[in-house]
């Protein structure tokens, strides 16, 4: 009989935990033992864990039945709040990336797509092919392995893109997925715009942006958007970059010290964002 064992007695190799992403827990798990079994409880979050080493073999119990699968790079596993799981893996090492999810992301989401919350809810998904979420995974993954490069305001746009699609096709309510019909007044589109200039140096949230107009964070998003033709983050750092261009050529700052005063986690991360928009670094700017 293969030893039981809990994940959450397993040490993370990465962990958001102390990065102080809202709604969100990514961590990164390196499994070297023999076979085993694992039990636990229904989690209080909604539960991703997407493999990314070499296919294992994996039974999972769901409703009392037993599901085995080869699973591989590329597939998803998703457990919704409130199921209780057990599962059993073969031999072999087995690296996975968990995220978990706050149900309030997936309600708060719903609710801007005008869905009646009590009739939403996650499905069960074993080991299916996902494209979309593993290409938000492994971004969330490069952020994390990052120490959080790009952001709060980088993380809280791949949630919400991360909760739409879950809505879209891992959904009890087979709906549409649209924002509210409504669009940012004049006014406060010039507020949210002049509160990003003005704080730049600092790592702005979606919550933080939506209070500034009073409407919600998944709101602000898909509104901001609409507006501008861009997200909150990408429209950041754009401004980010456009003033560390302007102080290159007017002040003689080092370009370090203008990485920092514009908002960039560092040096190296204006280069690369700098680069990316205008095709030249800053030290050819200067």
């Amino acid at each position: 009989m293969a030893p039981r064992q809990r994940f959450d007695n397993t040490t993370p190799v990465l962990s958001s935990r102390q990065m102080g992403w809202n709604g969100i827990l990514v961590e990164q798990y390196q499994h070297l033992s023999d076979s085993f079994e694992v039990e636990f409880p229904a989690p209080s979050d909604h539960w991703l864990v997407l493999p990314l080493g070499q296919p294992v073999l994996v039974t999972q119990k769901s409703d009392d039945r037993l599901h085995e699968s080869i699973i591989q790079r590329g597939d998803s596993i998703l457990v919704p709040a409130g199921q209780p799981k057990y599962w059993c893996r073969r031999e072999g090492i087995c690296c996975s990336l968990h995220i978990h999810l706050k149900p309030e992301m997936i309600r708060q989401t719903a609710e801007a797509s005008e869905i009646d919350t009590k009739r939403i809810g996650l499905v069960d998904c074993f080991g299916k092919q996902d494209p979309q979420i593993h290409q938000i995974a492994m971004l969330l993954l490069a952020e994390l392995e990052s120490g959080g490069m790009m952001g709060q305001l980088y993380v809280e746009s791949l949630i919400q893109v991360l909760a739409i699609h879950l809505l879209r096709h891992y959904s009890s309510v087979t709906q549409t997925i649209t924002p509210e019909n409504r669009s940012l007044t004049h006014t406060q589109l010039q507020q949210a715009i002049d509160y990003i200039h003005a704080h730049l140096d600092r790592d702005l949230s979606l919550a933080k942006l939506a209070s500034i107009i009073n409407i919600s964070p998944t709101y602000f998003a898909s509104l901001f958007k609409q507006s501008m033709g861009v997200a909150p983050h990408q429209y950041v750092i754009q401004q980010r970059v456009e003033q560390a261009k302007f102080m290159l050529s007017k002040t003689d700052l080092a370009i370090a010290d203008i990485a920092s005063k514009v908002g960039f986690s560092s040096q190296s991360h204006l280069t690369q964002q700098f680069k990316r928009l205008t095709g030249m670094t800053p030290k050819q700017v200067r």
